[in-house]
């Protein structure tokens, strides 16, 4: 009888044979199961057929990577797995533009292997929830079951990525508190990242977008962070731009 492999699932969308090679052998000697995927449209393909993770490359033949990582976040099947980039456009502008089309992290060219394995966990890790035990947040407007990663806001639902609800539930769970961009940069990523503090503004962005009419919940702190309040109409200091 054939054994089934139990390892997490991860499609690495990469043109560079070499490259591809050394992170294949790294993560699956770090216990991960991995698919290589040499086209954007090959890797959308591996990935609609069960994934956990996707590390994508930006530089690819035919469709570029940014439009594998919309596609990937536009199917519902699809639509919460963890992306990863993985890229030499090291410029503020491309990480930037890379979370704002719904990646979770950014690494670039040339990485430290260890690291990206590391990474790779911590976004499998947050993919599960963590292990915690199921919890949740509700007030008159909100309802956060953190077990089931599901938002929603006055009955209707909000459908986020991973990394957007892990932003977004830190900050439902301390209602109020002014949160740096440094913290929600440490806490939510889990890590130390060389992702400057300002890429948190692209994601507070695209999650503003997804919250829609619930979107002045989530207060910009001039000059020092972002906040979660429960009555959007009480902050004084804030603004919600």
């Amino acid at each position: 009888m054939k054994e089934i492999d139990t390892r997490r699932r991860v499609v690495l969308i990469e043109d560079d044979h070499d490259i591809a090679e050394a992170i294949t052998y790294h993560l699956e000697k770090a216990g991960l199961q991995v698919k290589v995927a040499r086209t954007g449209e090959e890797g959308l393909d591996a990935v609609r057929k069960g994934v956990d993770l996707v590390l994508l490359d930006l530089n690819l033949p035919g469709m570029d990577g940014l439009e594998v990582c919309r596609l990937i976040r536009r199917q519902a099947t699809t639509a919460h797995v963890p992306i990863i980039i993985v890229s030499a456009r090291a410029d503020e502008v491309d990480r930037v533009l890379g979370l704002e089309m719904g990646a979770d992290d950014y690494v670039v060219k040339p990485f430290s292997l260890k690291e990206l394995a590391a990474r790779c966990r911590v976004a499998l890790r947050r993919a599960d929830g963590g292990g915690e035990a199921p919890q949740g947040y509700r007030d008159e407007n909100f309802e956060v079951e953190f077990d089931a990663f599901t938002v929603r806001y006055r009955g209707s639902e909000i459908r986020l990525t991973p990394k957007e609800f892990e932003l977004f539930r830190y900050m439902v769970e301390r209602a109020g508190r002014v949160l740096t961009r440094e913290r929600l940069l440490e806490r939510v990523w889990g890590y130390e990242s060389d992702v400057e503090s300002r890429s948190i503004d692209a994601h507070i962005r695209r999650l503003r977008m997804k919250l829609g009419a619930a979107r002045h919940h989530v207060e910009t702190v001039v000059g020092i962070g972002y906040r979660f309040v429960k009555d959007a109409s009480a902050g004084s200091s804030a603004r919600s731009a």
